[in-house]
């Protein structure tokens, strides 16, 4: 009797119809059409379909020099709904940030070096280099300016801006936040300072608000109020950053005028009522909506004068005069809002009060997390201490310096709380609140939080974010 059998042999690496395997040398294996995110695998090509919406391909974890993995744009939508590829832990191109792919009927193949470089983007169809720049959100205020003394209008506040950047990988941003501008003097009476601007590196600078006037309120962001001297003009705003101050009234021993704020002009001094100061702008860009940049109002100079109010937005409230020396003061403007300062009161046969400092600014981005390196520079303060109502006392200082508008931390401390003024071991917070005795508390002036898919970094203080 006679055997016989098939036999059928196959050669490493080839699959049971015949095909080399990508590993051994064959050709990349496509699979189906990809319409969602989606993880990718070595030796695979995709065509991903963006039609409904952009879609994240993920490159293996823990690759091998010599991994491929190529994509390719199915429906011709990739500029409008692009292509994120994320490294997964390793790096495209040298960095560990996402690249994005936006032209259409492109193909792109990525080949794995190794842990320096990661992956390279090395052949393809119709292609463009895959970015890894990114766009960053922010939000500018500088100082707001400091109050006029003695009857004297309200501090302008500094000047707002909200746009956009593009960030590059691997570049240095430095933040600067603007101080505010000191209060004017009641004796002399003196006009008060102006605020400091605020900048990111490579983006216009806001500009910091106008003193308030003893005289003639000063130029800035937003201008500052006039005085009670001769219905004294209030100062010119900066174009797209803020508004005009009001004029100090005629009427002798009468209002001075309310500081300029970002959204709206300060109100003109009326008879022995001072000026409010102009509205401040919302921002929503740390998830909720705060307002900025709110102008100081304009002291009155008679025991029946009335204060103009602060604008919306950190500006601080004017003095009047009275026998009750302490209304005479102008209202300092809010910290971290750049809000101006409230002018000083005053009265005829006594004097008057000093203008209030205006509030310092602020500096914030908004990164999408995806592209966030994690990297920021700024001062940290720890300390041991105690909260009493609004008043911080310091018993030691462990590291660091502690400065007006950080933000603290610590067992008690309710979220938000924000230093406001003093110095050495006694200083004021917001909001008001008891923490005991001997708790370690951290100041901050840089704040992370995350806000939907983005991180937000708030500077309190000048510092740095490496893109």
């Amino acid at each position: 009797m006679t055997l016989s059998r098939n036999l059928s042999i196959l050669a490493e690496g080839v699959s049971s119809t015949g095909v080399l395997a990508f590993s051994n040398g064959g050709m990349l294996a496509l699979q189906a059409v990809q319409t969602a995110n989606f993880a990718a695998v070595s030796g695979n090509a995709y065509a991903v379909d963006t039609t409904s919406g952009a879609v994240t391909v993920t490159l293996p974890a823990s690759p091998s020099a010599g991994n491929i993995v190529q994509i390719t744009d199915y429906a011709g939508t990739w500029a409008t709904n692009k292509i994120t590829v994320n490294p997964n832990g390793g790096k495209i191109n040298g960095s560990t940030i996402n690249a994005l792919i936006g032209t259409a009927r492109e193909t792109v193949a990525f080949i794995y070096v190794d842990s320096t470089q990661g992956w390279l983007a090395y052949s393809g169809f119709n292609t463009s280099t895959p970015s890894q720049n990114y766009t960053i959100t922010y939000l500018l205020v500088a100082g707001g300016g400091g109050g006029g003394g003695g009857n004297a209008g309200g501090g302008g506040a500094g000047g707002l801006l909200a746009s956009t950047f593009t960030a590059t990988p691997g570049t240095v941003y430095t933040t600067t936040v603007g101080a505010g501008g000191a209060g004017g003097t009641s004796s002399p009476q003196a006009s008060g300072g102006v605020g400091t601007d605020s900048s990111i590196t490579g983006q216009t600078s806001a500009v910091g608000g106008g003193k308030g006037g003893y005289g003639a309120g000063g130029a800035g962001g937003s201008g500052g109020g006039g005085g009670n001297t001769a219905s004294a003009a209030g100062g010119a705003g900066t174009s797209g950053q803020g508004n005009t101050g009001g004029a100090g009234s005629s009427t002798a021993a009468g209002g001075s005028g309310g500081g300029g704020g970002a959204s709206a002009v300060g109100s003109a001094g009326s008879g022995q009522t001072g000026g409010a100061g102009g509205a401040g702008t919302a921002s929503s860009i740390t998830g909720s909506s705060v307002t900025y940049a709110g102008g100081g109002g304009g002291g009155a100079g008679n025991n029946s004068g009335t204060k103009g109010n602060g604008g919306a937005g950190g500006g601080g409230a004017g003095g009047f005069g009275t026998t009750n020396t302490p209304n005479w003061i102008g209202t300092a403007g809010t910290v971290n809002t750049g809000g101006g300062g409230g002018g000083g009161g005053g009265q005829n046969s006594v004097g008057g009060g000093a203008g209030g400092a205006g509030g310092s600014g602020v500096v914030i981005l908004s990164v999408p997390t995806a592209s966030y390196s994690g990297t920021t520079t700024g001062s940290t303060a720890v300390f041991v201490g105690a909260i009493a109502t609004t008043t911080l006392t310091v018993a030691s200082v462990t590291s660091g310096t502690i400065a007006i508008g950080m933000v603290l931390s610590g067992t008690g401390v309710t979220t938000g709380t924000t230093i406001t003024a003093g110095s050495g071991s006694s200083w004021t917070v917001t909001p008001s609140q008891t923490v005991t005795a001997g708790t370690s508390i951290t100041g901050y002036s840089t704040v992370v939080t995350t806000s939907g898919s983005n991180t937000i970094l708030t500077f309190t203080q000048s510092g740095s974010y490496t893109s």
